[in-house]
């Protein structure tokens, strides 16, 4: 990088500030710094949830799997998420909308605890947290590694920076802030991507490489599906993305929440789904010719993109490139925090100390923020440890950690949602939830609590998924707990009728969440005892 890249760089991280210290305006309480108060525009909600998919891991983790398996990489990564978003459009999406609508909840899990127990609930909050704080650091991870390559400078250097910059924006701003600045990333991004899609394909047979390319790169290139990554695991993949993209991680359930309706939350997952499927491929195309142009230093080929990269730009565009990794993962990083900080002031600070349960708006925003600085540095410190032993490397965290234990988390909260399984209590949800991890570390662990290598990936990610639902259904069925509170939470979220109001529920007898930022925090009356 010269003057010029830099110049590129550090006017990128000015803007996200601006645009944070601008936002700090749109935020009078709590439910603006969540979810923006329901007033996010539909196309600016499906924007962002597409880009807070995304992370630095795409151009290290994921380019590498492209360089050594070429097709694979876009058929099990991106094509099962946007198939899972769009089943998720209909399913999930209006769901997710009318917890905040009508139950007037800020934080995903706060319904749990009127859906199932308080026990449920801090279960999942606690286990998601520490989920959460390995899955940033390991995008973290990712970045400064890029960062290094470019400038020289470590990656403990590189986490701190680019931890900063996003701590000041979404720290500021919340959720507001992360969708604007997701924009402008998105728009950086698509700059970066088609400039590399041009030199790369200016470095081959111009235009033509689209459809010359396929005969000259590596056998097996052309694979739907390669290596370790099977048609089995292509649809364990497709299982847990349609869980995790549509809410079970979180972060992406905030922009369903966001906008104003059902109907523009059903919109919004449309367009994400639409652009998942679409724009991976332009980023992809230079990363599967990347064996023509390049040689890969890393055994995992995880500094392809990055070499190409450094090797094919003119300064400025390298730049604008390095730009586009940034945008990518401060935009998964910032809304993760937002989640995080959500799910902790909303649904574990009360259960800790009862002063939380008497917050007012400024001192729920004060502790929104607060809980956001806090889980960003929890995040940073564990990145400088994710290529220890314990941890491996970056793309195994992100494929096997992450969509291994993110299915015992997501199951009892995103199916909780549906009419069908409202038989499912308390019992099936902890039962799934607990079976879920035991199998997640017996299918990646010995005894001794050495790490086995003679279990397929596809296993190691599907087996704790797959016992989590089977448990949460069948115990549903020998065990049925629904009450007349618990089926008027379910009616509130499955209904199209009824307005914003809880008046189903409360003419139940179900306990009602407070407004958020109105003073009162949403407590279950078992909390309140």
């Amino acid at each position: 990088m010269n003057s010029l890249d830099w110049v590129v760089l550090i006017g990128y991280f000015g803007v996200m500030v601006a645009i944070g210290l601008w936002s700090h305006k749109r935020v009078d309480n709590v439910s603006d710094f969540f979810t923006a108060g329901g007033r996010m525009p539909w196309w600016l909600s499906g924007i962002s949830h597409h880009m807070s998919g995304y992370s630095a891991v795409m151009f290290t983790g994921y380019a590498g799997i492209a360089y050594q398996y070429g097709v694979t990489s876009f058929v099990t990564w991106s094509l099962p998420i946007a198939i899972g978003i769009g089943i998720g459009a209909q399913l999930f999406a209006p769901r997710l909308n009318r917890l905040r609508s009508r139950l007037h909840v800020a934080s995903p899990l706060e319904y749990l605890k009127n859906r199932y127990n308080i026990q449920t609930q801090q279960a999942l909050a606690w286990s998601g947290l520490l989920l959460k704080i390995v899955d940033v650091g390991a995008k973290w991870a990712a970045i400064a590694t890029l960062l290094s390559v470019f400038t020289g400078i470590s990656i403990t250097q590189g986490i701190f920076i680019t931890g900063c910059i996003t701590a000041v924006y979404c720290t500021v701003g919340g959720l507001w802030a992360d969708a604007l600045t997701e924009l402008g990333q998105f728009i950086i991004q698509l700059l970066a991507g088609v400039a590399m899609l041009v030199t790369a394909m200016s470095e081959l047979d111009g235009f033509s490489t689209l459809w010359t390319v396929w005969d000259k790169l590596p056998e097996g290139h052309t694979d739907p599906t390669a290596g370790p990554y099977t048609v089995t695991f292509l649809l364990a993949y497709l299982f847990i993305k349609t869980f995790e993209y549509n809410g079970g991680m979180w972060n992406q359930a905030q922009r369903y929440m966001a906008t104003e309706s059902a109907a523009a939350a059903k919109r919004s997952a449309r367009l994400s789904a639409a652009l998942w499927l679409v724009w991976p491929t332009v980023l992809f195309f230079p990363m599967w010719c990347a064996p023509l142009l390049v040689q890969a230093q890393k055994p995992d080929a995880s500094d392809s993109y990055a070499l190409m990269t450094e090797q094919l730009l003119p300064h400025g565009l390298l730049g604008l490139v390095v730009v586009g990794f940034f945008s990518h993962t401060m935009a998964m990083c910032s809304s993760d925090a937002n989640a995080i900080s959500a799910v902790f002031t909303r649904d574990i600070a009360p259960v800790l100390s009862k002063s939380a349960r008497e917050w007012g708006s400024r001192a729920g925003l004060l502790a929104a923020r607060l809980s956001t600085l806090g889980f960003l540095a929890l995040s940073m410190a564990l990145a400088t440890q994710i290529n220890s032993p314990t941890f491996k490397d970056i793309i195994s965290v992100v494929i096997k950690w992450v969509a291994g234990l993110m299915g015992p988390i997501a199951i009892p909260f995103m199916l909780g949602l549906l009419r069908g399984f409202r038989r499912s209590g308390p019992t099936a949800a902890l039962t799934s939830w607990a079976a879920g991890l035991l199998a997640f570390y017996f299918t990646n662990y010995n005894f001794d609590g050495s790490v086995k290598t003679d279990v397929a990936l596809q296993y190691q990610v599907a087996l704790p998924l797959a016992i989590s639902l089977v448990l949460y259904i069948v115990i549903g069925f020998v065990k049925p707990e629904d009450t007349p509170e618990r089926d008027a939470i379910t009616e509130q979220i499955n209904s199209d009728g009824g307005g914003d109001g809880y008046a189903g529920g409360a003419a139940a007898g179900a306990s009602v969440p407070a407004q958020p930022g109105s003073g009162d925090t949403a407590v279950s009356e078992g909390l309140k005892d």
